[in-house]
């Protein structure tokens, strides 16, 4: 697929989505959200880790408003079951790690779509807005999912109903991403990280999100269960192999991500 509002690479098990709108502070239209499914699903085949990050001095300010109809025929409703939510569930659902790099403002949907990733690194200097109360909205692209989840309720309703900035170093005090990273290590930070998961264990990782995830909503013995399944496949795997043979020999383990 040609990539109009992105650009896509792969190099050594990593999977690099860069949003490319920069003069509009990569603004999240429809072609956007299209590419961005495409790329997520075909990277997933391929890779080992996927990188989401932004061109010039933006993440992603969000739904870009001048995108096609009038505020008054925006059927927002529609716009996010069809075109927000399959991007979301394809980065959500990604069997493999998903950092979001997020290297300057992420604002409205484009703060959900980072914390949709696995793990947050931001640049110092960037800055988490859920502006969506500005305009007479509530948090969409998973916001309400996210946040309460992130932060625990109290920070996320009053970055709701507030509608405020939060910089990269309180995010990451209060919990809601990985790290804040000083502007000049940004770069070399989160592809340090993203080489690290993409020579790891695979599986292992995709098992781990299948468990953390589902805990939210399991009891005890439910998670007990889901442990014991996902650890016996584990233990099945090369990787598990491999790491125990590395351990023995003390070596470092060269995972084959299977």
């Amino acid at each position: 697929m040609h990539y109009s509002t992105l650009i896509v690479t792969e190099a050594e098990g990593v999977g690099t989505i860069s949003l490319n709108r920069p003069t509009l502070m990569n603004a999240l239209n429809a072609q956007m959200r299209a590419e961005i499914l495409h790329a997520v699903q075909d990277l997933s085949k391929r890779a080992r880790v996927l990188v989401l990050t932004g061109e010039g001095r933006a993440f992603c300010s969000g739904q870009d408003l001048g995108d096609g109809a009038s505020v008054d025929d925006l059927d927002l409703g529609r716009i996010l079951r069809e075109e927000y939510e399959p991007m979301l569930r394809a980065i959500y659902d990604c069997p493999l790690p998903v950092i979001s790099a997020v290297n300057g403002a992420a604002a409205g949907a484009g703060a959900n779509l980072a914390l949709a990733a696995d793990v947050v690194i931001a640049t110092q200097s960037a800055v988490f807005l859920q502006a969506f109360s500005r305009i007479g909205l509530i948090p969409d692209a998973g916001g309400t999912y996210w946040l309460p989840r992130q932060v625990g309720f109290a920070r996320a309703m009053g970055q709701a109903l507030f509608a405020e900035k939060v910089t990269a170093d309180e995010a990451a005090g209060m919990g809601m991403i990985w790290a804040s990273v000083p502007d000049e290590a940004f770069g070399a930070e989160w592809k340090r990280r993203a080489a690290q998961l993409a020579n790891g264990p695979t599986l292992a990782y995709g098992a781990i999100k299948r468990a953390l995830r589902e805990s939210l909503s399991n009891d005890l013995d439910q998670q007990l269960s889901l442990e014991a399944d996902l650890q016996g496949e584990c233990g099945k795997s090369r990787d598990f192999r491999e790491g125990v043979m590395a351990f023995l020999e003390k070596r470092p383990a060269k995972f084959e991500g299977r």
